[in-house]
């Protein structure tokens, strides 16, 4: 496909998401008229695809000018052609460019002097802190659990800028999180492997809302379903929701699929994997690719074939083998014709996002610094407008 093509394509598959996207359109209109970026440079680690470009849109619309890359594994080389069509944005980073080439995109990023982060991992945030840039950075916005927990924990009190955690969002976590995670990752289980999900065992670790919304999608459908969680409160609700709770170790047998969405590092280390059955089937939906421990499969495992694009088959030395999704990445964004969120989700998700940095880039004095949940404000004027949208649709 030549570049020509590229941008094409990417024009015609966002201009179809954008008339999908009603309450970006609302915001987009108000952003027309208040300008509540004019002089700001937005620098932006997100995944880069249709509904993406319907959010840097909007926030051009409000006189942003932004300078973003994607995240690892999962950009859309025809949706970052178009972008960089549009004046004022800049997009960089391919679909194929492996884990080094994505850190020296980050960096471009930040080397472009952003005054407003759009995070996602963190990434952006633990950028700025190593660079000691801290005092150039009005504030921003943190998309993930991961980049949430790391905002808390790695970079607690080493930010002095507020960012706005919209995974905090109760309206996120119900609406993007449980739904459109559990629905995204059952589709592209389903489209990576054909395999049917009815009578099958799944293992689902992590009982937050993700994993709560991938354990009930898949249930709907007929899987036998198992919750693994260290968190006691989580695995007692999963417990009163109807699944077999225990350990990996409770499960490593029985499962015929494992899932991770906890958002941390190690949950499933090689020592477990070797104890799957033959074929068992591995994959993760959290946004950090350090969920499953691939780095010691590659090691340890006597043989890899790559079977199609986002599925490899890895021999084991008890001659065993496991089949992993998306080399440990999000497979909910892999593989041919990947879809991620759904489109309402990502309308809800991305008006959190679009308005709690109009809210940083014009009343940043009154948030704290550090990471902190949307303004309870915000939420209860997205609930009102998408309750607008879901009654009239009724």
């Amino acid at each position: 496909m030549t570049h020509a093509d590229l941008i094409s394509t990417g024009a015609a598959r966002v201009d179809w998401i954008r008339s999908r996207m009603g309450l970006l359109a609302d915001v987009r209109r108000e952003f027309s008229a208040s300008r509540p970026f004019d002089g700001r440079r937005i620098g932006m680690s997100l995944h880069v695809e249709p509904k993406t470009a319907v959010l840097v849109e909007t926030l051009a619309a409000g006189g942003a000018e932004l300078v973003g890359t994607g995240n690892f594994g999962s950009t859309q080389d025809d949706v970052v052609a178009y972008l960089n069509t549009l004046p004022g944005i800049t997009i960089v980073g391919r679909r194929a460019d492996p884990l080094e080439q994505h850190e020296r995109n980050v960096a471009t990023v930040l080397d472009a002097g952003p005054d407003i982060l759009l995070d996602n991992g963190g990434d952006l945030a633990a950028g700025i802190v190593a660079r000691g840039l801290g005092d150039r950075i009005v504030g921003g916005t943190e998309e993930t659990t991961s980049g949430g927990d790391r905002l808390r924990d790695e970079l607690h009190g080493f930010v002095p800028f507020p960012v706005i955690v919209i995974n905090d969002s109760l309206l996120k976590a119900i609406g993007e999180n449980k739904h459109a995670v559990g629905q995204s990752a059952v589709e592209s289980f389903m489209r990576l492997t054909n395999a049917m999900v009815t009578g099958r065992r799944f293992v689902v670790f992590g009982y937050g809302w993700c994993g709560r919304g991938v354990a009930q999608y898949l249930r709907a459908l007929g899987g036998k379903v198992a919750v693994v969680d260290v968190d006691e409160l989580k695995a007692f609700e999963a417990t009163l929701d109807g699944f077999r709770v225990g350990t990996g170790d409770d499960f490593a047998e029985w499962g015929d699929v494992f899932i991770t969405a906890t958002g941390r590092p190690g949950v499933v280390g090689f020592d477990l994997i070797e104890r799957m059955q033959d074929g068992a089937i591995v994959g993760n939906i959290g946004h950090v690719p350090w969920e499953i421990d691939v780095p010691a499969l590659r090691t340890n495992a006597v043989g890899r074939t790559r079977v199609v694009d986002a599925i490899d088959r890895f021999d084991l030395p008890n001659g065993r083998h496991v089949v992993l999704l998306a080399e440990g990445r999000m497979f909910n964004l892999a593989g041919s014709e990947p879809k991620g969120n759904s489109l309402e989700s990502m309308d809800l998700g991305f008006l959190l996002q679009s308005l709690s940095l109009e809210r940083v880039a014009t009343r940043a004095a009154e948030l704290a610094p550090g990471a902190q949940p949307v303004p309870d404000d915000l939420d209860r004027t997205i609930a009102r407008r998408m309750m607008a949208i879901l009654n009239a649709a009724a």
